[in-house]
C-alpha cells in the first residue's frame, strides 16, 4: 500500500466507484474503473470494447494515456513528469483554464491543471449522449483560496469519453454561478501532447493560409506561408479562427491524427525544440523530437458569460492509418472526408 494520502479535496474512492457503476449498469463492469496511478494518485482508466484505452487522472482532469486497440500510445507524457500536486502533469491532455499561457494575472496556464477534480455522479443531461459506456464525469469548483486570486463563482464540467472506434472525445461545460449579477471572462485550450515519431518527418494540414500570432515575437501577427506546417525549429503559435477539423499527419508512422474542435476557434502549435527542452526539469533533452502540441484553444477573443450562462467546448481525437501519394502523404482525404 502507498503511505501516500490524495489531498481531502479529491473525489473519495466510494464516490467514484459509484460514478463507475452507474456508467456500467447494463454492461462489462470495466468499462469504467476507479484505480490508483503514479504517487498514489487516483485515476479513472475507461476502455472499449474493441481494446483501446484512457486514462484520466483526478489531479488536473488530466487525460495521461490515449491507446488504440493496438495497445500503442497516442499521446507523449515526459519520462521526467512529475506526478506531485501542486505541479502539473508534464504532457497527455492538460486543460488551461481560466487563462491561457501568461495572458493575465494568473499562473501560466490557469489553475484547473493544478487542482483536484471531484467526479459528477449526476451531471446535466448532455444534448448529445455517448453512444460508448467508456466515459466518465468530472467537475470542479473554485475553492476559498482560488476565489481570492480569480474572484469567480463556476461549475466546470468535463466529460471525457471512448468511441466505439476508440476516439478520445472531451466536452467542457462552463458555467457561471456568480451570485453578484457579475460576468467573467476566460481563455481555454486543451493543451494535447500527441506523440509522433520524428518532429522533422511530420506536418500538421488545415491551417495553411490563416493568421496567427507568434508567441516568440510579442504575439506579433503574421500570415502562414506554407502548403504545410513543418517543424525544423522551435514553434509556439496561436491560430485564428481555425477550421473544425485539423490533421497532424505522421509519416513514419503513416498515421494520422484527426482533430475536430467546437467552440474552440483558435489553434496552438508548439514545440519547444532542443534549448527550451533542455531548460525544463520535467522534460526530456531529446523528447521534443517525439512530441507535437496542438491545442483546440479560445484564446483570441475570451469567453464572456453572464451569470446562468453556460459555454461548451469539444474536441474529438481520432488515429487514422495515412495512404501515401507520390511520395507524401495524402492528407485531403482525412480533411475532406467525414
Amino acid at each position: 500500500m502507498s503511505s501516500e494520502r490524495a489531498p481531502p479535496s479529491a473525489a473519495s474512492p466510494p464516490t467514484a466507484a459509484a460514478a463507475a457503476h452507474t456508467n456500467t449498469a447494463s454492461g462489462s463492469s470495466s468499462a469504467v474503473e476507479f484505480s490508483k496511478g503514479v504517487n498514489g494518485l487516483e485515476k479513472v482508466v475507461l476502455r472499449e470494447s474493441r481494446g483501446s484505452s484512457a486514462e484520466v487522472y483526478l489531479f488536473g482532469g488530466h487525460v495521461t494515456s490515449w491507446k488504440n486497440d493496438h495497445s500503442e500510445e497516442l499521446l507523449f507524457v515526459s519520462s521526467k513528469a512529475i506526478f506531485k500536486p501542486p505541479k502539473a502533469i508534464r504532457g497527455g491532455i492538460p486543460i488551461c483554464f481560466p487563462q491561457f499561457g501568461g495572458l493575465g494575472s494568473l499562473e501560466q496556464h490557469g489553475f484547473a491543471r493544478n487542482r483536484f477534480w471531484a467526479v459528477d455522479t449526476d451531471p446535466p443531461p448532455f444534448p448529445v449522449p455517448t453512444s460508448s459506456r467508456a466515459y466518465v464525469d468530472l467537475i470542479l469548483r473554485p475553492s476559498e483560496d482560488d476565489m481570492k486570486i480569480w474572484p469567480h463563482s463556476y461549475e466546470f464540467r468535463l466529460r471525457v469519453a471512448l468511441g466505439p472506434g476508440g476516439d478520445l472525445m472531451l466536452t467542457s461545460r462552463i458555467r457561471n454561478t456568480n451570485t453578484d449579477g457579475k460576468p467573467f471572462a476566460f481563455t481555454f485550450a486543451y493543451h494535447t501532447y500527441f506523440s509522433v515519431s520524428d518532429i522533422s518527418e511530420v506536418r500538421v494540414e488545415g491551417l495553411e493560409t490563416l493568421d496567427y500570432l507568434d508567441n516568440l515575437q510579442n504575439r506579433e501577427r503574421f500570415t502562414e506561408q506554407g502548403d504545410a506546417i513543418t517543424f525544423e525549429s522551435e514553434v509556439d503559435k496561436i491560430y485564428l479562427s481555425t477550421p473544425t477539423k485539423i490533421a497532424i499527419l505522421d509519416h513514419e508512422k503513416k498515421r494520422t491524427f484527426v482533430i475536430r474542435k467546437e467552440g474552440l476557434p483558435d489553434a496552438v502549435v508548439w514545440n519547444p525544440w532542443d534549448k527550451k527542452a533542455k531548460a525544463m526539469t520535467d522534460f526530456g533533452d531529446d523528447e521534443y523530437k517525439h512530441m507535437l502540441c496542438v491545442e483546440a484553444a479560445a484564446i483570441e477573443k475570451p469567453i464572456t458569460l453572464k451569470p446562468g450562462e453556460e459555454w461548451k467546448g469539444r474536441q474529438e481525437l481520432s488515429a487514422v492509418p495515412s495512404s501515401y501519394c507520390s511520395g507524401q502523404l495524402d492528407p485531403r482525404k482525412v480533411l475532406q472526408g467525414s
